[in-house]
Formats: structure tokens, C-alpha cells, sequence
């Protein structure tokens, strides 16, 4: 079939979702209108769970498992944001317009040349159509989470679709560990109480401290202070702060000994007046499927049978749950872009056919190849 037919209805479906705003943890409009688009496509089994996630059920011909395919509906940006958009030399700009409207438009391309190739009920075993909440920031993967718990290890495979990134290949689980640090004192007067202890100044010291760590760059491992807040006025002495910290790392070992640093700076930030703790925020496990398994032999495959090269990646996505549990999932990129989790955030329109044929000869190769794996 002609993959370009359909990219044309896949750029204006995720055009209409990018339109809707979607913050992390406020996802429910977008969700409300994915759930009655999943009923005009007549799928089955339709439904919106408690956080927000969209289920749908493509019904194969028998009852082997299914295969399970998302792609997350929230965004980075808040409710307030003018997602103003533009289209021009066969691309499209708009703030979440790759990450990720067209990842979730993807899903309905994939319901569409599924149906374009064969006719209506032609997968061997049902395919489910998930979108789902809270991948961005502190939705800590929560939404996958809850997909991961409906469905367990009685699936085929979860495969994850992200708007760009075509050709990567995320087989690897970036492990992730965030934390809230915060500062206490007691504060007052900037005048009349000088010399006490300010909670921004100590914050200030301990973020000093923090980015002097030590980072080594094989394995990749990385630290990030991403919000600082505190503070009430000018002339005030702050009696509390606190900040918002991303570690990463390829080796589990080494996000662990960077975790312990981290511990120690922080029992060492308190002193008389000041009272220093963290909060774990988010953590996103770490796991992997390896290279040689039928998923991803199929995945690299393919892509080479469209002229894409294939880069076998680590990163931090919705597989994380699923790789965690050492079940079978691959995070795949449906276009390429840039400026992802910015104003000026932009797909390119061309390779969302490539990227659509990869999804469809998967999922395909997916019900011949791993019945038996």
C-alpha cells in the first residue's frame, strides 16, 4: 500500500490533538476526546480508566495474546501555553506536536492501514490501542504503570510509539531517581534578624556542592537541578527553599553510588538553624531487552528494509515499566524533529510514512515471529 496516503489524515489528527491542552496530571480533555474517537473507529472494548488512560481493543482472529501498543497523551507544557502552530516547508511546528500528538496520531494511522491493507478484523490476535497519562515529568510513568497492571506478562509485546525519533530503537531502560530537597529555617527580617541562616543561601551552597560531583562520562551518568523555588520577599531572610533533582545513569550500580553521594551531601547541608531533607519525587526502573531477542531482530530488520538505520538506544520512556519487569517492549520514533519540550518543537511530514510502514510491518512481524518466543 501507498504509506503516503495516510500521512496527510495522520498530520491533521495530531494537529487536533496538539490542540488540546494536555499537562501532565490534567490530561482528561485530550482523554475525553481520544475515548470518542476510539468509538467512531469502532473499536472495541473502549474505555477510560481512573487516571486517565484510553483503551481500545482491534480484535485479531483468534485468541493468542495480544499485542499492546501506546503512546503517551500528556505533555510538558502547561494548560496556559499558546499552542500556536504553523506549518512550512514540509514541516509542522507546535509545542508538543512530536512529543507527542503524533505518536498518539500514530496509533490511529496504525488502526487505519491495518484496515487499508486487508479489511477489518485481519491481525491474527488482538491488537490493544492504548493512550495513556503521566509520562512527562513527575507523572513518574504512572499511567504506563497502570497499563503494565492490567495487562502483565499476557502480551506478546508492548510497543511504544514516540512522534519523533524515527529509527531509534529503545530496547535499554534508563534508570531514573528525582528528588525534592528542601530547606528549613527559621527566617525573618533581612535588617532586624541579620546573621540568621537563609534557607536560598544554604539551598544555593548544596546546589554549589551538587553540580562539583563527579560524573563519570562511561557509563553515562547525569546530574540536573531543574527547579529552585524560595523565598518570600526582597527583604526577607528565606526560611524555606527547595529544588527538584534529575540523576541518570546507564548503570544501575553507578546510579546508586551517585544516589549515595547525593544522601551524603544532604546529611551534611544540616547545622544548628537549618534543617535539610529530600523527598523521592519520581523513579523510573532501569531494564532491558537484549539484542538478539525476536522483537528487536525484527524491529533492526525492518527498518534497514526501509532505508532507515536502526541506532539500538538507551533512554527513559514508558518501556522503562515493562523492560523493568523483563517483559518484551520497544520504545519506536514515528518521524524525526527537534526541540522537543520547547516552544519551537517541530516535526518533519516526510518520514512519517517510513515511520508508519516500520509500526505496521512490526506489528505484523510481531503475531508470525514471537508466538514462540
Amino acid at each position: 500500500m501507498d504509506y503516503s496516503s495516510l500521512v496527510s489524515r495522520v498530520i491533521d489528527l495530531a494537529i487536533e490533538i496538539q490542540q488540546i491542552p494536555a499537562p501532565t496530571f490534567a490530561e482528561r480533555q485530550r482523554a475525553e476526546f481520544l475515548h470518542r474517537r476510539f468509538l467512531d473507529e469502532r473499536l472495541l472494548d473502549v474505555s477510560i480508566d481512573d487516571l486517565g488512560n484510553v483503551y481500545g481493543r482491534l480484535p485479531g482472529l483468534d485468541e493468542r495474546p495480544p499485542l499492546v501498543i501506546t503512546a503517551h497523551s500528556d505533555t510538558v507544557f502547561p494548560a496556559v501555553t499558546n499552542l500556536h502552530l504553523k506549518r512550512e516547508d514540509e514541516k509542522v511546528y507546535g509545542p508538543g506536536i512530536g512529543d507527542n500528538a503524533l505518536g498518539v496520531a500514530g496509533l490511529f494511522g496504525l488502526l487505519w492501514a491495518l484496515r487499508e491493507r486487508a479489511g477489518d478484523l485481519t491481525v491474527p490476535g488482538d491488537v490493544w490501542l492504548v493512550a495513556n497519562v503521566g509520562e512527562e515529568g513527575l507523572g513518574d510513568l504512572g499511567g504506563m504503570r497502570a497499563v503494565v497492571d492490567r495487562f502483565a506478562d499476557r502480551v506478546l509485546a508492548y510497543v511504544i510509539l514516540e512522534g519523533m525519533a524515527l529509527g531509534q530503537v529503545y530496547h535499554r531502560a534508563l534508570g531514573v531517581q528525582r528528588y525534592r530537597i528542601s530547606v528549613r529555617t527559621q527566617g525573618g527580617h533581612s535588617w532586624v534578624d541579620h546573621g540568621r541562616p537563609s534557607a536560598v543561601n544554604k539551598l544555593a551552597e548544596l546546589i554549589n556542592n551538587l553540580t562539583e560531583l563527579r560524573l563519570p562520562t562511561s557509563p553515562r551518568t547525569t546530574l540536573n537541578v531543574g527547579v529552585v523555588v524560595g523565598g518570600t520577599s526582597v527583604n526577607s531572610i528565606a526560611s524555606e527553599a527547595h529544588l527538584e533533582l534529575d540523576l541518570r545513569s546507564e548503570a544501575k550500580r553507578t546510579l546508586q553510588e551517585l544516589i549515595q553521594q547525593v544522601e551524603q551531601l544532604v546529611e551534611a547541608a544540616n547545622c544548628p538553624q537549618v534543617r535539610v531533607t529530600s523527598e523521592l519525587i519520581g523513579q523510573r526502573p532501569a531494564g532491558v531487552i537484549p539484542t538478539r531477542h525476536p522483537l528487536i531482530q525484527l524491529v533492526t530488520r525492518t527498518l534497514l528494509s526501509l532505508g532507515v538505520r536502526p541506532v539500538l538506544s538507551v533512554g527513559s520512556t514508558d518501556a522503562n515499566i515493562p523492560l523493568s519487569k523483563g517483559l518484551p517492549a520497544v520504545c519506536l520514533g514515528l518521524s524525526t524533529g527537534s526541540g522537543a519540550h520547547t516552544l519551537e518543537e517541530h516535526i518533519n511530514i516526510k518520514p512519517v510514512a517510513s515511520g508508519l510502514e516500520q509500526l505496521v510491518l512490526v506489528v505484523e512481524g510481531a503475531f508470525r515471529e514471537l508466538s514462540g518466543a
